[in-house]
C-alpha cells in the first residue's frame, strides 16, 4: 500500500520511527525498484538548529514548510543529493531524511544508486512521480530499533547536536513475520525489481 499524505502529516519523530520497515520505491524505465528503509533523521521545526529551517523560510527550504508527503532534495558537497520527505503540518518545518535502505548506507549513496536526483525536489510521493514509500505489512519492533544522535551536525551546538533523532535498525536482517498474501510472492530484502 502507497503511504499517503495522512501518514506523513503527524510530528516529524513519530514518522520518522514508523518509516523504518517501509519501502522506498523508485520506477525507472520500466522496472520498479523497491528497498527497506533502514536508517532516517528527523529534522524538527523552527528551533532545530540541525535543520535547514531554523533561520527561516528561503528559496533553498521552502519545500520544508509546504504540505506533507513530498520531497525536499537538496545538494551536498556539489555532487551528493539528499533525499527527504516532509512531515506535518503546513507551515511548520519538518523532514526526514533517509540515511539508508536495504543494503545501501549513506543518504548519497542511496540516491546515486536510484537515480534520485534534484528534479523530485517538492514532488509528492506517489507513482506519479516515480517515486513513493510503501507498506508492505512489515512490522519492525522497537527493541530492533537504535536512537542516537544526527551525523555530521555539530554546528548545531551541544544541545541539539545530541538530539537522539536518528533512528536505524539495530540489525538488517531480521526475522519478520509476513501477512499470507505475502508469503504467496518471492521477497528479496535488500532490492526487488518486477
Amino acid at each position: 500500500m502507497i503511504l499517503k499524505q495522512k501518514f506523513f502529516n503527524r510530528p516529524a519523530l513519530k514518522v520518522t520511527e514508523d518509516l523504518l520497515g517501509k519501502f522506498l520505491v523508485r520506477k525507472i524505465g520500466n522496472k520498479e525498484v523497491a528497498l527497506m528503509i533502514t536508517e532516517v533523521e528527523a529534522y524538527d521545526g523552527f528551533q532545530d538548529k540541525a535543520s535547514h529551517a531554523y533561520r527561516g523560510k528561503t528559496k533553498r527550504n521552502e519545500v520544508m514548510f509546504s504540505e506533507a508527503g513530498r520531497f525536499y532534495i537538496y545538494l551536498i558537497y556539489g555532487f551528493h543529493n539528499m533525499l527527504n520527505i516532509v512531515t506535518g503540518k503546513k507551515n511548520y518545518p519538518a523532514a526526514i531524511l533517509i540515511r539508508g535502505a536495504g543494503d545501501i548506507s549513506g543518504p548519497g549513496r542511496l540516491t546515486k544508486f536510484l537515480k534520485i536526483g534534484r528534479h523530485f525536489n517538492n514532488k509528492k510521493a506517489n507513482r506519479k512521480s516515480g517515486l513513493w514509500i510503501e507498506d508492505r505489512g512489515i512490522k519492525i519492533s522497537k527493541r530492533n530499533i537504535k536512537r542516537t544522535p544526527r551525523i555530521g551536525v555539530n554546528y548545531a551546538g551541544k544541545i541539539w547536536a545530541k538530539k537522539p533523532y536518528r533512528f536505524f535498525l539495530k540489525q538488517k536482517k531480521l526475522n519478520f513475520q509476513f501477512p499470507i498474501c505475502k508469503l504467496l510472492s518471492s521477497f528479496v530484502f535488500s532490492v526487488i525489481i518486477y
